[in-house]
């Protein structure tokens, strides 16, 4: 039994990507797994950094991160980034030095330490291009970024990432396949 701390970033309710969520939760909750979700709009949280410390809200997801073992992220793919609600949370909660510290090398040189090291993540990601698109063109920019630039900073290295390709043109039945994707995803934690 794992304790997921899930992290759901779409405003729609309806969506592809809360149908993801549903199908995560009772997935994992059916094999036994504890399920620790914020719904970022709904809870309207402020992605705004600006150098301030930490809030009681950021404070909190940090301690929640603690005690799970798995972080499982839910959003779609804008302009090859999160929305800016899920950006903003990596910002404020996956931050050094909580999340991570420099060690320095010389000067101004250095690398980071990961402190969430014994920590998995699993994010899963709609975009309405096609994949094609996404690996050829634009060189897996998203997942790239993901992967190195937020959960190897922060030492986590067993990542699984699902991506779902064209989601607003496939048809049901592709549809249902990314849900059952999901589902073998949750029987892998």
């Amino acid at each position: 039994m794992s304790k997921i701390f899930l992290i759901f970033g779409h405003y729609d309710q309806n969506s592809f990507n809360a149908a993801i969520r549903e199908t995560f939760v009772k997935k994992a909750q059916d094999k036994g797994h504890k399920i620790d979700i914020v719904d970022l709009y709904k809870e309207k949280f402020n992605p705004v950094y600006a150098g301030e410390k930490p809030d009681e809200i950021v404070l909190d997801h940090r301690r929640r991160i603690e005690e799970c073992d798995t972080i499982v992220l839910i959003a779609p793919i804008w302009n090859f980034r999160m929305p800016a609600i899920v950006e903003g949370w990596i910002d404020k909660v996956l931050a050094p030095p909580w999340a991570f510290r420099f060690k320095q090398l010389w000067g101004n040189y250095g690398y980071p330490i990961g402190n969430l090291k014994n920590k998995k993540a699993i994010i899963f990601c709609t975009y309405g291009s096609p994949r094609l698109a996404i690996t050829t063109f634009f060189l897996n920019l998203p997942i790239r970024r993901l992967k190195r630039g937020v959960f190897h900073m922060c030492g986590i290295y067993n990542i699984v990432y699902r991506r779902y390709f064209a989601v607003p043109f496939v048809s049901d039945a592709q549809r249902k396949k990314f849900l059952i994707d999901v589902e073998n995803t949750v029987n892998n934690i």
